[in-house]
């Protein structure tokens, strides 16, 4: 397995990827030619999201698109597509962004936000959240775009199925990574800047709970330095 660096990537939805060709639209369209100035014959390598990064040469450049001629394929496997990092909405929106950044760049690909009892900010952003997954995913030059969806309440994740690591800073067992069956899903529950709810944890009475340090961490550091740890 091949690993690049010292690259611009680019994306561009497996809709826009043929056999030997790829399309490129939008926003991506205008960063390839007017920020970065590309002009045809030039090397650009392109990601398609789902674990490939193509390198390509700029064939054509019109007032809307660029098409790419691929020369190169680089194949990756998602190591961590079985985990699932489920987050509460944290006070701080720049806070909370940085948590998508950090962990994209370790490599969590699956994300869940939820609306917990002490959760000050609430609502869905996913729109917002998807550019942020995006551009982590090209600085940190992954092959995998994360996916993010949202539930109103942490019951709903307790529903699903897999392995639930519950994150409590007063537990007695410290969390120092995971073995297990790799085709479960596990799903790694935060709470927000004052924990969890009484009533929250009372929905995972039965589940082994984990702190990530001796010490009392800020949330976006606990959830950052498990996603180090994995």
């Amino acid at each position: 397995m091949e690993y690049l660096s010292n690259i611009e990537l680019y994306f561009s939805s497996p809709n826009n990827i043929f056999r030997e060709k790829i399309k490129i639209e939008g926003e991506e369209f205008k960063h390839i030619t007017k920020v970065m100035r590309h002009t045809e014959g030039e090397e650009v390598f392109v990601s398609d999201g789902c674990g490939k990064i193509f390198r390509t040469k700029i064939s054509k450049v019109d007032l809307s698109s660029v098409e790419l001629n691929i020369e190169h394929i680089y194949r990756y496997e998602n190591q961590l597509a079985n985990i699932f990092f489920c987050i509460a909405r944290l006070k701080n929106p720049e806070r909370f962004e940085f948590i998508l950044e950090k962990c994209t760049e370790f490599g969590i690909t699956n994300f869940i936000i939820y609306d917990a009892d002490r959760a000050i900010s609430k609502g869905n952003k996913i729109e917002r959240w998807n550019k942020i997954l995006l551009s982590a995913m090209k600085q940190s030059l992954r092959s995998f775009l994360p996916k993010i969806s949202f539930e109103t309440s942490i019951a709903e994740i307790k529903n699903k199925p897999g392995i639930k690591f519950i994150f409590e800073q007063n537990s007695n067992q410290q969390f120092e990574g995971i073995k297990t069956d790799s085709t479960s899903n596990c799903y790694f529950i935060f709470g927000p800047e004052g924990g969890l709810s009484e009533r929250e944890l009372g929905l995972f009475e039965d589940f082994e709970k984990y702190k990530i340090a001796e010490n009392r961490l800020r949330s976006e550091t606990a959830i950052i330095k498990c996603a180090a740890l994995l």
